[in-house]
């Protein structure tokens, strides 16, 4: 930008000069920016989903109870959701960018710590300072891409890519632990962090421009501690839920209640704040609140059951994490052209019926797998995941487009991660529920096979691996009918799962019909190279041509004036009066 007028000098303040062409009148630059936010993403998705291949060795080897396997695989979306508008509205004080590096720098750090865990605990603290990592750096790469990409269209092609990256992260996550995990160690999973990060810092630093929203008032601190631990909390009663624990439990239904009030709490102190943490306002907007609920039933139906679905591959058909890699390389390829396309077809179809027609597609591909049994069928999983895949991102890209729409650039922060915390929060309450749900229909196969003792059987009901466990510890016929037994159980199990995310899905579906109906561009947007500011520009170089105007005409008017004998002479007086009248008219 030219940097003439104040609100050009405030949101170009701190940018390096060659990148101030990334604001809206920028050129090719912002296309440099999202590549570095798309590299920043896909060091998060591929940690996301990196582990779900790896879960068996790491039982094997580290041999965790139940409780604690699952937070091994689940504390790292319970902190990244808790955290991400605390760091999120810290960007906006502090600068994206700033927030932006140390994350990288932490999630470098806790990546060394996790490969090379040497018990359970250690690999939960790892994962939480992913968590915490992940958490400073999701929003900022939405925050700056709301920001540098002001025109609607424009914007809708740049979200379609970055989404499209985070499914290129899905898709090397499972087939990169696969390959390691088969060749190495289950540690080795984590290191692939470390060459992105070595990359990631340096080339942020250097190209990335940093950016922040409004700084009116001060940052609500405690707001931003009570949404953390109101958050934490709820999820955390969640997880003890999906573990087994009843909700009348003590250590399950205090961190719940607690966390609820907080939230509840935050939510007041929000509304009564001059300069609130987020802006509240923007949930009055349907368009807003329905695509955050959405991203929560997305989630909530799906992440939990790709972490099923990779058990079933590994311990039902018993393949190798690289086979079981290569078996879900389908969905997150059909993923990655659903967010390539995803810009025309919501320009043609609109949000709602895309949105609708995503949840719809996603839902019939879940039913599709209950096809899924003791046996395999690939025919039956490939065409299954390409359209779960192209379904739920493109349920995806449609909900992130429209919510960041309705955010302005100075809530851009606040909005994304806003964004960033339901799909965190969808993918953590989702696998606890779904694991909720295959738990209590896997433990009754399994609670009485004939000639198993019961100390057996209550230990074979906490999972298929600790079933296959117990039965070669058992040996003989009585381990063979555990197998055979825990193996059946869990595809039930699955089937009912697949049943219970069918129908959030539809509910999903549902919600979508009050999206609005077209995508509307304002009419500042016909042109992507001008930005919002470009008319304000026109009108004062418009003002300054007149006041230049202004004092030409003034001037002519006091040379007027001045013209020696013409107030004596009445005859030549006339010239003066002319001018006068001149000025007039053209005054």
């Amino acid at each position: 930008m030219s940097g003439t007028t104040t609100a050009g000098s405030r949101r170009t303040a701190g940018v390096p000069r060659q990148w101030r062409g990334t604001e809206a009148s920028g050129g090719a630059n912002r296309w440099v920016v999202l590549l570095v936010l798309c590299v920043s993403l896909l060091l998060v998705a591929v940690d996301a989903t990196v582990l779900h291949v790896a879960v068996p060795a790491v039982t094997e080897d580290l041999r965790p109870g139940a409780i604690e396997l699952l937070w091994i695989v689940d504390v790292y979306p319970l902190v990244c959701a808790s955290l991400l508008i605390l760091f999120g509205t810290l960007g906006d004080r502090v600068g994206r960018r700033r927030v932006l590096l140390f994350g990288y720098g932490l999630f470098g750090a806790a990546s060394a710590l996790a490969a090379f865990a040497a018990n359970p605990q250690i690999l939960i603290v790892a994962r939480a300072l992913l968590g915490v990592g992940g958490a400073m750096i999701m929003p900022a790469t939405l925050s700056i891409l709301r920001q540098v990409f002001p025109d609607r269209r424009e914007r809708a092609m740049a979200i379609g890519i970055w989404s499209a990256v985070a499914a290129v992260g899905a898709a090397v996550g499972p087939l990169l632990g696969g390959f390691l995990v088969e060749n190495f160690w289950w540690g080795s999973v984590f290191l692939v962090n470390l060459p992105l990060m070595v990359v990631a810092l340096p080339v942020g630093r250097w190209l990335l421009p940093e950016s922040t929203g409004d700084r009116d008032g001060p940052w609500d601190v405690l707001g931003a501690v009570m949404a953390a631990c109101g958050l934490f909390c709820v999820v955390f009663g969640v997880k003890r839920m999906g573990s087994g624990a009843g909700l009348l439990n003590a250590v399950t239904a205090a961190p719940v209640l607690f966390g609820a009030v907080l939230l509840v709490l935050f939510v007041r102190r929000q509304r009564r704040r001059t300069h609130p943490l987020v802006d509240l306002k923007l949930f009055s907007r349907p368009a807003f609140s329905i695509s955050v609920g959405c991203i929560v039933l997305a989630l909530l139906a799906l992440v939990g059951l790709e972490l099923i679905a990779a058990q079933y591959l590994q311990l039902v058909l018993g393949l190798t994490p690289l086979e079981t890699g290569l078996r879900l390389l389908p969905l997150t390829f059909a993923a990655m052209a659903a967010g390539l396309v995803g810009s025309r077809m919501l320009q043609w179809l609109g949000p709602r019926v895309m949105v609708a027609v995503g949840f719809a597609l996603t839902a019939l591909a879940v039913l599709s797998l209950t096809a899924m049994g003791l046996s395999d069928r690939p025919a039956v999983l490939v065409g299954g995941f390409i359209v779960l895949g192209f379904g739920l991102e493109t349920t995806l890209f449609s909900a992130y487009e429209s919510m960041l729409n309705e955010a302005s650039t100075g809530s851009a922060g606040g909005a994304a991660a806003i964004g960033e915390t339901s799909y965190q929060l969808g993918a953590g309450i989702g696998i606890a529920l779904l694991g909720s749900v295959m738990n209590a229909a896997y433990k009754p196969g399994v609670s009485s096979v004939p000639g198993v003792p019961a100390s057996a059987s209550s230990d074979a009901s906490q999972s298929l691996g600790a079933a296959y466990k117990v039965s070669d510890r058992l040996g003989g016929h009585a381990g063979e009918a555990l197998r055979s037994a825990s193996r059946s159980a869990f595809v039930h199990g699955l089937h009912i799962t697949l049943a219970v995310s069918a129908g959030l899905l539809l509910l999903g579906a549902l919600a979508a019909l009050r999206l609005p109906r077209t995508m509307e561009c304002p009419a500042g947007d016909e042109e992507p190279s001008q930005g919002p500011d470009q008319g304000q520009r026109e009108q004062e170089q418009r003002d300054q041509g007149q006041r230049e105007q202004g004092r030409r005409d003034q001037g002519r008017l006091e040379q007027a004036q001045r013209e020696p004998g013409q107030r004596e002479q009445g005859g030549t007086d006339a010239p003066a009066r002319r001018d006068r009248a001149t000025v007039a008219a053209e005054s």
